[in-house]
């Protein structure tokens, strides 16, 4: 009996991406073993994260790391972070910040909502939230105007596709932060492929998922500045608590940043491209399909497939009210649009995909 027949769950043809609300991605076999391994143990967990915090720094290039309970956490605890550093008294004294630098510099462009919006996860710390720009552009100079003010605690910035508006210069606004003494994080959630060149712009804190493209279990990776990272840490004893990473989930994002520096990065970008462009070749065979490869707008090695369809909305439902159910994007269906992520798909599913849209548009 299949884990989806015992606990009477839908099956599902993941391709939307790594969203949260479909489980994420898929852990390999050796990942799943490394967690295995770890439920039945006990472990000295401070122990535990210092092995995380020198195989983070190791592969990424930052001088610590540290493994929180996902991203959005990582969101909250580094912002308090920023508030108070190491001290114990500030620490335990959070969502208070009386007395304590509270204000948090964002791009109005950058609010984004994965669930909830990254506003609530800022303010979750207890700091308030201050908007720079609008939803259209935030300049450099709309970043200084803000950074100017008073109780700066951090510039926050979002490295995603769902950012809105004309991109901002990444470097040039942590250089804005730096010469002001604000420390600059950037929430990078989807980008953990691109972790060093996050990195590279400078920032004191860098966050990244360990469940979707690394594909550990659910977990947050932060990397950084010494000082800033051991403060994350330090917010277990505050309201961090209830944000911590469990025993497998460490172990998990070390047996996986294992895997992934051991794997052939250029052989899998090839590989995955390939898949891509087969899908769309027959999908475009389907009458009244028109399919291309587009890449990922934020500079990730990933290609994705573009289908334009007729009703695009409908195809999209019927696709999901199907068994198994099948999930796409459908950010574009206004536009008659339909984008698809194929990277943990096999050919199997592939071939479904492809058989269902055929069945629902002839």
């Amino acid at each position: 009996m299949s884990i989806h027949e015992r606990y009477r769950l839908s099956v599902v043809i993941n391709a939307k991406g790594t969203y949260t609300p479909l489980g994420v991605s898929r852990s390999s076999d050796g990942v799943a073993a490394a967690v295995a391994q770890a439920l039945p143990e006990f472990f000295v967990m401070d122990e535990l994260g210092d092995r995380a915090s020198e195989a983070i720094a190791q592969f990424t290039g930052a001088q610590a790391g540290a493994v929180v309970h996902c991203t959005a956490a990582g969101i909250t605890l580094s912002v308090a972070a920023t508030m108070t550093g190491g001290d114990p008294r500030r620490i335990a004294a959070l969502p208070d910040t009386t007395d304590l630098h509270h204000r948090v510099v964002l791009p109005a462009c950058h609010v984004v909502n994965y669930g909830h919006t990254n506003l609530q996860g800022i303010r979750l710390a207890g700091a308030q939230v201050d908007l720079a720009g609008d939803e259209t552009r935030c300049s450099i100079g709309d970043l200084e105007e803000e950074l100017d003010g008073p109780d700066v605690a951090c510039l926050f910035l979002v490295s995603s596709r769902l950012t809105a508006g004309e991109p901002i210069d990444l470097i040039a606004a942590v250089r804005a932060a730096h010469r002001r003494g604000v420390p600059a994080i950037i929430d990078g959630a989807a980008q953990f492929p691109r972790i060093a060149d996050l990195l590279s712009t400078g920032a004191d804190l860098v966050l990244v998922s360990g469940q979707k493209y690394l594909g550990s279990p659910t977990a947050g990776l932060v990397a950084g500045t010494w000082s800033l990272v051991q403060a994350v840490r330090a917010q277990e004893r505050g309201i961090g608590r209830g944000m911590k990473p469990t025993k497998e989930a460490v172990i998990g994002v070390l047996a996986a940043l294992e895997e992934w520096q051991a794997f052939d990065r250029m052989k899998w970008e090839a590989d995955e491209l390939a898949k891509v462009v087969a899908f769309t070749d027959a999908a475009g065979k389907i009458p009244g399909v028109v399919a291309e490869v587009v890449p990922d707008p934020t500079g990730l090695q990933v290609s994705r497939a573009l289908l334009r369809v007729p009703d695009a909305k409908r195809v999209a439902t019927e696709l999901e009210a199907g068994s198994p159910s099948i999930y796409v994007m459908t950010d574009r269906v206004d536009t008659n649009e339909l984008m698809f992520e194929l990277v943990p798909l096999d050919d199997t599913e592939i071939a479904a995909i492809l058989a269902r849209l055929w069945a629902i548009l002839t």
